[in-house]
Order: C-alpha cells, then sequence, then structure tokens
C-alpha cells in the first residue's frame, strides 16, 4: 500500500470525484450510485460512513433514516441486520426501488474489483465520533491491504476525511498508514495547524472558500486541496486555474473526469 508520506510528493487520485457514488441522478451513497458514477466515466467516488449499533460499517450520509430510506429514527441505533433490510432507493425515484443500503465492505469491494479510487467521509453518529474513526479505518486498511497482497501492483488507499477532529484522530489510532483529509466549511482559527497536527495530506473544503492565500498557505505546508461540492463550470475553472487538487461534484453528467 502506498504510503501517506509518498502521497505528499505523488498524488494518485483523479482531479475529479463522483459525490456519495453518481450525485443526484441516484440514490446517494448506494451501489447503484456508484455504478451510474462509473458509466459516466468517472474513477473516484466520494461516500458517507458510518456504523450501525452492532458495529457494521454502512453507507449514509443523515444521521437519521428518513430521509434516504423507508426507516425512521437514527441509523446508528439498529443493528445492521435490521438496516439491511431498508429501502434506500423509492425515495429518489421508482426506477431504484428496493435498493438497500449497502454495507463498507461491498462498495469497498466493488471498488477494488474495479480499480476504483474512494474518498470515505467518516459521519458518525453523534456521540461515538472517535470510535466510529477507529473502526472504518482498520476496516479500510484491512480490506485494502488484503486486496494488495493478491496484485503486483501498488493501490492507492482510501482518502479518509471529516469535519470531526475526533473521528479522524480515531482515525489515525485504527490505521496510521491511511491518509486523511480535514473537511472544512469555514477557515476557522488554527485550520492548517490542525490539519498538520492530525497528519492530514489534504484539506477539502467548501469550494467558495479557495483563493490565491488559501491555497498557497495549504499547498505551502505541503497539503493537497480538494473542493465540495462543484456543480458549475465557472466554479469548477476557478479551482482548477487556482491549481488545486481534487473536485467533488454532483454533476457526473457534465464534468467529463477525463
Amino acid at each position: 500500500m502506498l504510503s501517506s508520506a509518498s502521497l505528499a510528493t505523488h498524488w494518485p487520485y483523479p482531479r475529479w470525484i463522483a459525490h456519495r457514488g453518481a450525485g443526484k441522478l441516484a440514490p446517494e451513497n448506494t451501489l447503484s450510485a456508484f455504478r451510474l458514477g462509473a458509466s459516466h466515466g468517472y474513477r473516484m467516488f466520494e461516500c458517507d460512513v458510518k456504523l450501525s449499533a452492532d458495529g457494521v460499517p454502512f453507507l449514509m450520509h443523515d444521521a437519521t433514516l428518513s430521509r434516504t430510506t423507508n426507516g425512521d429514527g437514527t441509523g446508528g441505533e439498529y443493528p445492521w441486520n435490521t438496516l439491511a433490510q431498508l429501502d434506500a432507493g423509492s425515495w429518489h425515484s421508482r426506477a431504484f426501488a428496493g435498493e438497500p443500503l449497502p454495507s463498507f465492505e461491498n462498495i469497498v469491494r466493488f471498488c477494488l474489483r474495479n480499480g476504483y479510487f474512494l474518498n470515505i467521509e467518516i459521519k458518525a453518529t453523534p456521540g461515538a465520533e472517535e470510535h466510529t474513526g477507529q473502526v472504518v479505518a482498520q476496516h479500510a486498511a484491512r480490506l485494502w491491504q488484503a486486496q494488495q497482497a493478491r496484485q503486483d501492483i501498488p493501490l492507492a488507499p482510501p482518502l479518509l476525511t471529516s469535519f470531526n477532529t475526533e473521528s479522524l484522530s480515531g482515525a489515525q489510532t485504527g490505521a496510521a498508514e491511511l491518509p486523511c483529509g480535514l473537511l472544512l466549511d469555514t477557515l476557522w482559527k488554527g485550520w492548517l495547524e490542525t490539519a498538520l497536527s492530525l497528519n492530514c495530506v489534504a484539506i477539502v473544503c467548501n469550494h467558495t472558500l479557495w483563493d490565491t492565500a488559501s491555497v498557497t498557505q495549504a499547498q505551502n505546508a505541503g497539503l493537497r486541496t480538494l473542493s465540495y461540492t462543484v456543480n458549475d463550470e465557472g466554479s469548477a475553472q476557478r479551482l482548477i486555474d487556482l491549481g488545486t487538487d481534487g473536485i467533488i461534484t454532483d454533476r457526473v453528467d457534465v464534468f467529463s473526469p477525463v
């Protein structure tokens, strides 16, 4: 597996990253979304991962189930065998009725077998931030190492990101060899120092926060610069002109990743 140190000089990830699989074209954080994003030529995917009550990592953005499944309550309070029975597609459209919530392991295996890259946002149930970071990182490292043992070409590891510093600290405890990135919705005081203290290799922030000054700050500190969620051509071109490294988008049907 490529080390975090080597990623500082050699960045193996594509510039274009499909948000939650295929943005809004398919039910987010599902296998169908990943397949649809891949059909548009995307080779890197962002997704949200949290833990079930019995410790199984699975894909979901919200703390609660109601927006993207036919369930109610907090997702992290249910065991995986209950969550696996939910319909995570009907809310989007009839075409995806019956789409299940995917386990993290199934998504990882899909990506590994197809040579895709993964950006895992650690989206912990409130109160379980550090533990979720640790467990997700451990699962990711185990799966990537097992795949690496079966082939000769080094695989780029998943990029673990979070807005929550406790989750990133947990990820470092769980698998220090995996690269991490700090997610930001504002450039709060000490953001750069915090990212460095957590051994991050990247900053992933709201695309409007990047300008010449902030990009220079991050790059001078040896950090890569990624943006979310970029859905118009003007914003995308501005970020490319600034020399940033990654663009997370919903518009997999508009932006060609080639």
